[in-house]
């Protein structure tokens, strides 16, 4: 069956997905590793579908500042990929990476910038590159976009974008661990609608008719 919005997912649907995202973040946990120079494992991550209302809420709040990684998607799979880097995450790659930390988004420089980017954009391109390979598609993504913001202006990308579609979103979020510290890890997953349903028949739990 053809889905028209992901609050019609199936249960074996859902739990797809969440293989999906548990093998994907495990990568970017292995990505981000070799990038900083340290043992980073992940906890158990959580897949869920929510609205987007509830994902900004989930992040920390509208007016919650958040730093942020946005990737588009294309070829055969079109939307975005959003990397939510939190101040703990960002002080991580910044002490491994420059040998520095920061107390507030304010203090970002660009090359503090240009390394959070890095980061995240090899971190989503993992993610994507694992997506593709258990599916076997072709996945493009363009050039990553980096902002400091608000997370309900932050969010209001993906709604511009694909609210007309869908009220829903795939939020993946999990803990890394590195030097026994819990980093959190927030990624949110927007394919659009005709995509889902490619990427689900693709990987054998949808017929598409």
């Amino acid at each position: 069956m053809i889905i028209k919005n992901y609050d019609e997912l199936s249960s074996l649907e859902l739990d797809t997905l969440k293989e999906i995202g548990s093998i994907g973040t495990g990568n970017a946990a292995n990505s981000l590793s070799q990038l900083i120079g340290k043992p980073v494992r992940i906890q158990m991550p959580e897949v869920r579908i929510m609205g987007y209302n509830e994902a900004i809420e989930w992040i920390g709040g509208p007016e919650e500042i958040t730093a942020g990684v946005l990737v588009g998607m294309s070829g055969q799979i079109s939307g975005i990929m959003l990397s939510v880097q939190q101040l703990e995450f960002v002080n991580l790659v910044l002490e491994s990476m420059l040998g520095k930390n920061v107390q507030d988004y304010s203090e970002l420089q660009e090359l503090e910038g240009s390394a959070l980017i890095e980061v995240g954009n090899i971190m989503i391109s993992t993610f994507i590159n694992a997506l593709s390979g258990l599916a076997g598609i072709d996945i493009e993504l363009t050039v990553p976009a980096f902002t400091v913001d608000m997370q309900g202006a932050i969010m209001a990308v993906p709604m511009a974008e694909y609210g007309g579609q869908s009220d829903y979103i795939m939020t993946i979020s999990g803990d890394f661990i590195c030097n026994n510290q819990m980093i959190p890890c927030k990624l949110l997953l927007s394919p659009d609608i005709r995509s889902l349903n490619f990427l689900l028949r693709k990987l054998g739990v949808s017929s598409g008719e």
